[in-house]
């Protein structure tokens, strides 16, 4: 169940006016599962996607028109409409509260292992509270002694501050009102490009923070090479050193391939796990789970995440990275009149901070 923002229920002018929201909640979970950008999402599978965004379409235009106080659309031709400065502001509010309805929990499932999602008002700053993780020392005493050595553990404290981004995209909004171009795949395509962006930083902080993790043999977080045994003794130690609370491994599809007996001698049935998901769901005791691969649009077909790690972490103890949201979902729209060529543009700001502030162990092992 997606968690609706104040902000956006109050935008919609309460809970009983969210259907418009909701059916986009429906609709953009539709488009994760059939492009395979999530196998665990739900939406209504009872009407095709094809139906779905001509719903969805209809239903943005009527919540444009809502927002922007027009009931008599059918008074003047679509031209004059789409000179009106408050269905063009209406246009990009709207879409400016689609973003915020998804843009958390799509980030949440892709990266939410390992990361803490929390939003934040405009203007504000996160503090974090460190707690030790060390425990007291417990002293042998004499009969007659009273007290021993004082003991007391203090704080420590991380602060993340939200940067803005920005996304600058065209649309005629006389096609969007007519039907001839898809408000809704627009919306679409602007919350994957924040998703993308947010996890691109969200996953490089853990990488840094992982890969400075300490690597002293026999006795350290980080190993180079897969071993059965380095992988036992590193989920011990994350489970132990948090409390107690059970280590899960994560990485890839293709890093987790590499979970398997140090003894040759197995062998696969096509009905196994191995076969079906290309892992091993539970090793020696340790769960195993798979992080979807993201696309690095920086380089032709390249890949984000690294292939060549394995993570152990403990989710239940402490999420290693904080992400603070900040605010709302803002838009700067210019008229098709300010430029030479009527080209209407939509600027898109989105603020939000990561940082690495726990108290929580974890282990990585490089294969080679």
């Amino acid at each position: 169940m997606t968690k609706i923002p104040n902000h956006v229920i109050e935008f919609a002018g309460g809970i009983s006016k969210m259907k418009p929201y909701r059916q986009f909640v429906d609709y953009y979970n539709h488009w994760r599962a059939i492009s395979k950008q999530s196998i665990t999402t739900q939406y209504d599978n009872d009407i095709s996607f094809s139906e779905k965004e001509d719903k969805m379409n209809a239903s943005l235009r009527r919540e444009i028109l809502r927002v922007a106080g027009i009931n008599n659309i059918e008074d003047f031709p679509l031209a004059v409409w789409a000179t009106n400065p408050n269905i063009t502001w209406a246009t990009f509010a709207v879409v400016s509260a689609m973003i915020d309805m998804v843009l958390p929990d799509a980030i949440i499932e892709n990266v939410g292992m390992y990361s803490d999602v929390r939003t934040i008002g405009w203007g504000d700053s996160t503090s974090f509270d460190i707690k030790p993780r060390d425990i007291f020392v417990v002293s042998k005493a004499g009969r007659s002694k009273r007290l021993t050595e004082l003991k007391k553990q203090y704080m420590g404290q991380v602060t993340i501050v939200p940067e803005p981004r920005q996304l600058s995209v065209f649309v005629s909004l006389m096609k969007v009102l007519s039907g001839k171009e898809s408000l809704g795949e627009l919306v679409t395509k602007m919350v994957r490009s924040f998703e993308t962006e947010l996890s691109y930083d969200i996953y490089d902080a853990f990488k840094v923070a992982m890969d400075a993790v300490d690597n002293t043999a026999t006795t350290g977080l980080r190993t180079a090479g897969w071993s059965q045994s380095e992988f036992l003794r590193l989920s011990q130690i994350v489970g132990a050193w948090n409390g107690g609370t059970r280590p899960l491994a994560i990485g890839t599809v293709s890093a987790l391939g590499s979970v398997l007996p140090s003894n040759a001698n197995y062998r696969y049935e096509l009905s196994s796990d191995y076969v079906k998901l290309g892992y091993i769901r539970n090793f020696l005791g340790t769960d195993v789970m798979a992080i979807p691969q993201i696309a690095d649009w920086t380089t032709p077909f390249g890949l984000k995440m690294d292939d060549d790690r394995i993570w152990i972490i403990s989710p239940s103890s402490d999420k290693i990275v904080k992400v603070v949201l900040e605010g709302s979902t803002l838009a700067n729209v210019t008229d098709a009149w300010d430029h030479a060529n009527l080209l209407q543009t939509t600027t898109m700001y989105k603020s939000w901070g990561t940082g690495i502030a726990t108290n929580a162990v974890a282990a990585l092992i490089t294969i080679t």
